[in-house]
């Protein structure tokens, strides 16, 4: 069942939204609607790269703040890299899921190379998409994390906390669409949350699009330049 989220008091039932989505296009602009009235205009935009990007122009567009990436890896078990145990965001420290740690048999130290490899990744992504130019100024700001959805949120859960140490004056997580059990667990990570559809059957983000074609660091770029020649 579709519901907002957007305030701890608990959910708000929202208009249903009509899944799936046509493209990451549409889900942006259905999202930046719900966006609207929780006084967010002008609040620094944050997409996930790469599939967030799309969603956030939309966003960004229409609630008049500038776009950025927040650049994020997870964090996969050495055995099977596509099982994420964690995640890192840049500027954040790693977060693991301790209890799929446990379960492994793995500690923090296990992982240290891991980890490595992936900060080397982010820190590439980081030069191909910004170059020199550093992360908009956040401090004191409300400020707009972007995804296209949320599957486990690991990601998600990185990028949050990278962010509540630059001091926003507001953190709100908004996705098209997510987990219903992600979307609670992550509840307490931000100040409020914007998720027009969180379904309890939930197997993988591109399940609720009709097309979710893999995108590339180029459209990343393509997406910042457009957003950026619109504010200019």
């Amino acid at each position: 069942m579709p519901w907002n989220r957007i305030a701890r008091d608990g959910p708000q039932k929202a208009e249903t939204v009509r899944l799936p989505y046509t493209d990451r296009a549409e889900a942006g602009r259905v999202l930046a609607e719900r966006l609207v009235p929780a006084g967010l205009e002008g609040a620094v935009v944050l997409a996930l790269p790469r599939g967030g990007v799309p969603v956030g122009y939309e966003v960004a567009r229409r609630l008049g703040g500038p776009l950025d990436v927040l650049v994020t890896r997870k964090i996969g078990y050495p055995r099977q890299p596509e099982l994420g145990v964690g995640a890192i965001a840049e500027g954040g420290a790693p977060v693991f899921d301790r209890a799929l740690l446990g379960r492994l048999g793995l500690t923090e130290d296990d992982l240290a190379p891991t980890v490595e490899a992936e900060r080397a990744e982010l820190a590439r992504r980081v030069r191909a998409y910004r170059g020199d130019r550093p992360l908009p100024e956040t401090a004191g700001r409300p400020v707009v994390l972007v995804d296209d959805g949320l599957a486990t949120g690991g990601t998600a859960r990185a990028a949050l906390r990278a962010l509540r140490e630059r001091g926003p004056s507001r953190l709100v997580l908004a996705v098209p669409v997510g987990a219903a059990e992600t979307v609670r667990a992550l509840e307490p990570e931000a100040d409020a949350l914007v998720v027009p559809a969180a379904p309890w059957e939930f197997r993988a983000v591109g399940q609720w699009y009709r097309d979710f074609g893999q995108l590339a660091d180029g459209d990343v770029i393509a997406w910042l330049d457009r957003a950026g020649r619109a504010a200019g």
